[in-house]
């Protein structure tokens, strides 16, 4: 079921999403560069592809290894209300917002939200992009920055999790090793799957084997299969029709 567009079909996805079958392993060396970055800089980054099934246990695999309970996700900020009441009582899930398909959200992070005692969580994707790649990149670090959540894990896109310069601009995770300088990024490293961003889509490729893994630069969450995550996505005219109410 890679995608689904009604209410109930995405309450029922998250109700059957199990958070039990998978472990995330680490190397020592991995786990203590992790702890490390938590301890002196107040957060770790993590970079996924959107859309994958295993991100969000990736998520709770490394939030346990770590006993955080903090937790940035970018979101839009304007659901922070919504996320609220689905983490009180499972409702709330009715704005457009959880509905754009691009595999932010999916049935598996829903899920496991709820299973996470003590969660604080920030959202800092703040909406309009107003085609300036690096303004928009600090602007989300300064939104996590300023959630004042710390110790977190810091969950985006992997453009955005890089800690030095790339070819769009200066990154979120390079404006926030700016300020914290012993900040650590993991990369989620996909081998062959599936995942589900607008539409299916698929890659085929190596992957560093499974775990919280050290590679040559850094650190990584080997998946060497993975697969399509369940995304709440609406077509593009009625979410049009439903953001102006």
């Amino acid at each position: 079921m890679p995608s689904v567009d009604t209410l109930d079909g995405l309450q029922r996805a998250v109700a059957a999403f199990d958070t039990d079958d998978f472990e995330l392993t680490a190397e020592p060396a991995a786990l203590d560069r992790a702890r490390r970055s938590v301890d002196e800089a107040g957060l770790l980054l993590l970079g996924e592809i959107h859309g994958v099934r295993e991100n969000p246990l990736v998520i709770l695999g490394l939030m346990r290894l770590l006993g955080l309970t903090n937790l940035a996700l970018e979101w839009p900020e304007d659901l922070r209300p919504r996320l609220d009441a689905h983490l009180a009582d499972g409702s709330g899930l009715d704005h457009p917002l959880w509905w754009l398909g691009d595999g932010r959200v999916t049935a598996g992070h829903l899920a496991v939200l709820r299973k996470i005692d003590g969660l604080r969580v920030a959202l800092f994707d703040g909406g309009m992009f107003t085609g300036d790649w690096s303004q928009r990149e600090a602007a989300m670090a300064e939104r996590v920055l300023g959630a004042r959540i710390e110790p977190a894990l810091v969950v985006a896109g992997n453009a955005h999790t890089l800690i030095s310069p790339a070819d769009l601009g200066l990154p979120m995770g390079a404006c926030l090793a700016r300020a914290r300088p012993a900040l650590e990024s993991v990369r989620i490293d996909y081998g062959t799957g599936s995942f589900y961003n607008i539409a299916p889509r698929h890659v085929r490729g190596p992957s560093a084997g499974p775990g919280l893994r050290v590679v040559d630069d850094g650190l990584v969450v080997g998946l060497p299969e993975f697969t399509e995550a369940t995304v709440p996505h609406l077509p593009t005219e009625v979410l049009r029709e439903r953001l102006e109410w």
